[in-house]
């Protein structure tokens, strides 16, 4: 925990790279007064109930780095145990594993070997003390599509329609999760807790379970169907229910809140913040999913961002770090850097890599006493003092 009691001082006294507004929510020393959270599910393996208090703790003093797919492959490698585009970097891992669970639960899991390394990157971030959250890229039950196929508004009807032939193939899906789920365990045997946020960007239009495909109480109620069916039917009880809206620009408490499933549902606020090279509106959403967390009493974090592409070599300290200070998030998650098979004209990537313009400036950033790697954190899976979960 070297960067705690730093983190703190470095808070109370102020950073020159921060403005006003940043100081006037910057962290406050812990007091001694116990903070009492509620999950989701009252049945939570302890290892859960514990990495639910760490990410309510850690936001106290600083955030997370993670970065989705990063042991999975990067730019210029694939499948290769031990690698990680960030570590080739900084000589660290990121402290969150993002994943992606699509393939595991919809109709490309048949033979599906990705998903094998997906297990294998789990149970190595398990190993090392690291977070796992995942999202979930689902294909449409009803159409057969892409996530991305929003052509029908009714796939969630359908899905919410008992005895239909959508709800039985999405609770096949399900049972693929609960299966694999299962499946995941750490060194003693006990079930691996990820932190689950199905249903991502449906603040958006562009998939099935979006805006323009749903309406507000079908969103709710697909979002309380899956809850109630792996937690109470499949009987999963290492999830941290995570909601995600895209916010990419300035929004306000109540955008974060849009179709909100209520407070008994959702675990951990999140955001996808695609916001472009504009630092401002970041610390701006930072700011409202903050003061929205302490509200609630439930911890927060930024579940996806980045810029595709980008060159900026100072992109890490002025577009990350300085918005994120005085904030108080668990964790901010790039997306992922693409195995591009040696085709260097192929831009899509969102984090460092071996030989980027940001290298120097990201070693700068693992530096920092306000970021936590995987090396810098505490014991995610037993319990912090001063917090309670029920």
């Amino acid at each position: 925990m070297k960067k705690v009691y730093m983190a703190i001082f470095i808070a109370l006294l102020g950073c020159s790279s921060c403005s006003k507004d940043n100081d006037d929510s910057a962290p406050e020393p812990p007091g001694t007064e116990t903070v009492e959270l509620s999950m989701v599910d009252k049945s939570a393996t302890a290892e859960t109930k514990a990495l639910y208090a760490r990410l309510w703790d850690i936001q106290q003093t600083g955030f997370m780095f993670g970065h989705h797919d990063d042991l999975f492959y990067g730019r210029k490698w694939y499948d290769v145990s031990g690698n990680s585009d960030t570590k080739e970097v900084c000589g660290d891992y990121p402290a969150v594993f993002s994943v992606d669970f699509a393939e595991i639960m919809d109709d490309r899991c048949e033979g599906n070997e990705a998903n094998a390394v997906r297990k294998r990157c789990i149970l190595e971030a398990r190993r090392r003390g690291e977070v796992i959250i995942a999202c979930c890229h689902l294909n449409n039950p009803l159409t057969g599509g892409d996530s991305w196929d929003n052509s029908s508004a009714e796939v969630v009807r359908g899905i919410l329609e008992d005895g239909s032939a959508v709800q039985a193939k999405f609770k096949t899906w399900l049972d693929r999760l609960a299966t694999f789920a299962g499946e995941l365990k750490d060194d003693q045997g006990k079930p691996i807790p990820v932190i689950f946020r199905p249903f991502h960007e449906h603040t958006q239009t562009w998939s099935w379970w979006g805006k323009s495909c749903t309406t507000e109480a079908e969103f709710i109620g697909l979002w309380k169907f899956t809850v109630n069916y792996l937690r109470d039917t499949k009987g999963i009880h290492q999830f941290v229910y995570a909601i995600s809206p895209q916010m990419d620009s300035v929004k306000r408490e109540e955008d974060f809140l849009f179709r909100w499933p209520g407070d008994e549902y959702v675990d951990f606020i999140g955001m996808d913040c695609y916001h472009g090279l504009n630092p401002a509106t970041f610390s701006s959403n930072l700011k409202t999913i903050s003061e929205l967390s302490k509200k609630k009493k439930k911890p927060c974090g930024v579940t996806e961002t980045g810029v595709e592409g980008f060159t900026d070599k100072d992109y890490w300290s002025k577009q990350i770090l300085t918005p994120a200070t005085g904030r108080k998030v668990s964790m901010i998650v790039m997306w992922r850097n693409k195995f591009v098979g040696g085709n260097e004209s192929d831009m899509h990537y969102f984090s460092v890599f071996k030989g980027h313009a940001s290298e120097a400036d990201f070693i700068k950033f693992h530096a920092n006493e306000l970021t936590f790697f995987s090396s810098d954190l505490p014991d995610m899976y037993q319990m912090p003092e001063n917090v309670e979960v029920k």
